[in-house]
């Protein structure tokens, strides 16, 4: 086997190897002889290693040594070697035998000869790696920002490694609050103590920086609870991150934070890319585990349409569904400056996946079929919708029912006609027990979607060979970071120096991050809607976040404290909760195979309530903001139009529904 894409310096390394096997065999002689070789053995020796340098040199080809650079020398290399050895410690002596006989070879010899040369080629190798590093980053070890590394676990090591590369960084040591890890050296730093003796370490040494490299958990399903790796559960790992940011915040220091530990083993993301802490890294939230092949039969090669794809929501359902190689994507969207960025950032990011990016209005049903006709999707995500309470709930109540509505209706009865698989409704938790018009509007859409299901289901059972779709619809709260969320505003608010205004002290949120969100409205999307039943999807939540000390953790990411910003509160706005709930008084759950989705229970509504809501949305042209309450009040029973009487401290009863699936049902 040739050398493949031979340079100087794959030929130094493959003229090194031949001749640190002559020099293995010669080493060989010496030690057995004890450094004095007879004239007779001297002389056997020059006459096979005419022999040995051709059989070394082919096996050394054949395992493929010289494909890798000595700088990155590694396990696997190192591997190939001992095979490569081996390999010609059992071909050698055979072929000298054949050639004569072995006369003149000590016995011992063959057997000595492999172990030199492997410490030969392993050694040169090893020598040359820590020769390279200490020449390109040993005067890092005296240059860049002194940091701490909070945790001594997978990622910290991980992470080490890359740092000990790092210009910009220079690493002192490590805490770490397991007592069996103190003192000890990973990779030649080391473990100075708990993470509480922060504030201590970092004055004696004055470091500015550390880096929390603490991972989330994700379970291995092949392995036995009991034999999981030995990594932070999720709920332990919220706190320990939370109070390591604390105790950075109280000492001043500057705290950051890594990607997941399965995204640097995987080679995804470097150190280049640790980043400071965001609201999100505190949540607590699991991993989503997708069902990957049954995404990949929903969306791969098909037509996907998202409606407004220029959103938080909608543009992250874009991001997650191109990974599954759709067909064509087609993006709707009002705005034409948030279509404008998706546009350039998709079009940059997967130039093979063809898309159209088309302005319109879900309201428009000319436009819709214009759309439908030309691009024929298969799948529809409807996140376009008019979503901020307190502007929907002043001045803008009708456009709220028109656009979330009547405008989901249009889509719907679209969707219908071209004979769409999926429709997807993105809806919000806002729609249970509504107080604002908002909410009420979205649970107005989900009853839309139920009767248009119950109206196809008819379809099917007549076996009309139709393609009717499956509706679904999934209900989640508030997500970090979106486009009206409270994340924006407080940022900028602190940028001012405060004061921070929040609504009311024991207003509480569901939050969870957008990717998430996106992700499991996807694997909803592809459970629901298979079976005509026009199911309601309710996201698990997790734990309700007080907004108050979501503003306070938004304090201490910036480095100040509450001395240096202020939280003010001015009251709740209209139509405002004080706590939101996933679940309507009515209404109860169903299990599912995923274990952060159940499926609520919901009041059902049939082919004329629909036709009656019909012709209640096309009867009037406009109406005021009281007549559509008034009137919301009489399509939606639970809509009440005021805030429930929640008092400060006693949440609502079925606000704890994330820690065992048996709180999600009534009890």
């Amino acid at each position: 086997m040739p050398l493949r894409n031979p340079n100087i310096r794959t030929i130094i390394a493959f003229v090194h190897d031949i001749a640190a096997a002559a020099i293995a065999w010669w080493l060989a002689y010496l030690f057995r002889f004890n450094f004095d070789i007879p004239p007779l053995y001297l002389t056997s020796l020059k006459e096979i290693l005419p022999w040995l340098i051709p059989i070394h040199a082919a096996v050394f080809l054949w395992f493929g040594l010289y494909r890798g650079l000595w700088h990155y020398a590694s396990l696997p290399d190192l591997k190939r070697i001992l095979f490569a050895v081996l390999g010609s410690a059992a071909v050698v002596p055979l072929a000298l035998f054949m050639v004569q006989r072995l006369e003149g070879v000590p016995r011992t010899v063959p057997l000595l000869a492999p172990i030199l040369l492997l410490f030969i080629m392993c050694g040169s190798r090893l020598a040359y790696r820590l020769w390279k590093e200490h020449r390109l980053y040993g005067q890092n070890k005296t240059e860049g920002n002194l940091v701490l590394v909070l945790g001594a676990g997978d990622a910290a090591v991980t992470l080490l490694k890359e740092l000990t590369r790092s210009v910009q960084w220079k690493v002192v040591g490590l805490l770490d609050d397991d007592p069996a890890k103190r003192g000890l050296m990973l990779h030649g730093f080391k473990v100075l103590g708990r993470i509480s003796e922060l504030p201590v370490i970092t004055q004696k040494l004055g470091i500015g920086h550390a880096i929390i490299a603490m991972t989330s958990f994700v379970p291995d399903r092949r392995l036995s609870p009991r034999s999981q790796p030995n990594r932070r559960k999720p709920d332990r790992l919220h706190r320990d991150r939370r109070r390591a940011l604390e105790i950075c915040a109280a000492a001043g220091i500057k705290a950051l934070t890594i990607p997941s530990y399965e995204d640097l083993i995987s080679g995804k993301v470097t150190v280049s890319q640790i980043r400071t802490v965001e609201p999100e890294d505190l949540l607590g939230r699991d991993p989503v585990v997708l069902d990957n092949a049954g995404l990949h039969g929903l969306l791969a090669g098909k037509t996907v349409l998202i409606t407004g794809a220029g959103g938080s929501i909608g543009s992250e359902l874009c991001r997650q569904i191109l990974k599954f190689e759709p067909g064509r994507l087609v993006l709707l969207e009002l705005n034409e400056f948030a279509l404008y960025n998706v546009e350039q950032e998709f079009q940059a990011n997967f130039p093979h996946i063809p898309m159209a990016f088309t302005i319109g209005d879900v309201k428009d049903q000319a436009r819709l079929g214009q759309i439908f006709s030309r691009y024929r999707p298969g799948v529809v995500f409807h996140a376009a919708a008019y979503k901020h309470v307190p502007l929907m709930e002043l001045e803008n109540a009708w456009q709220a029912v028109l656009n979330n509505v009547l405008g989901t209706y249009v889509l719907a009865q679209a969707s219908i006609e071209h004979g769409v698989e999926k429709f997807v409704l993105i809806s919000t938790d806002k729609a249970v027990n509504p107080t604002n018009v908002m909410g009420a509007s979205k649970r107005l859409a989900e009853m839309v979607c139920q009767a248009l299901q119950q109206s196809v289901a008819g379809l099917l059972t007549r076996g009309s060979g139709l393609q009717v779709p499956g509706f679904v619809m999934v209900r989640f709260g508030n997500v970090l970071g979106s486009a009206g969320s409270v994340i924006p505003k407080f940022r900028e608010q602190i940028e001012k120096g405060g004061p921070i205004t929040v609504t009311h002290s024991e207003i509480t949120r569901y939050f969870m991050s957008i990717p998430e969100a996106a992700q499991l409205v996807l694997q909803a999307g592809l459970m629901g809607g298979n079976n005509g039943s026009g199911e309601i999807f309710v996201l698990d939540m997790g734990e309700p976040v007080k907004i108050a000390d979501l503003a306070r953790d938004l304090i201490r990411l910036s480095g100040l404290s509450e001395n240096d910003i202020q939280i003010v509160y001015n009251g709740l706005r209209p139509g405002e909760k004080l706590y939101e709930e996933l679940l309507a008084d009515d209404e109860s759950t169903l299990p599912t195979p995923h274990p952060k989705l159940r499926i609520a229970q919901a009041r059902q509504v049939d082919k004329q309530w629909l036709e009656d809501l019909l012709g209640w949305l096309n009867e009037h042209p406009v109406l005021s903001d009281e007549e559509v309450k008034q009137e919301l009040k009489k399509w939606v029973p639970e809509y009440s139009g005021q805030e429930p009487p929640n008092q400060p401290g006693v949440p609502h009863s079925r606000l704890d529904i994330s820690q065992s699936p048996d709180k999600f049902c009534d009890s």
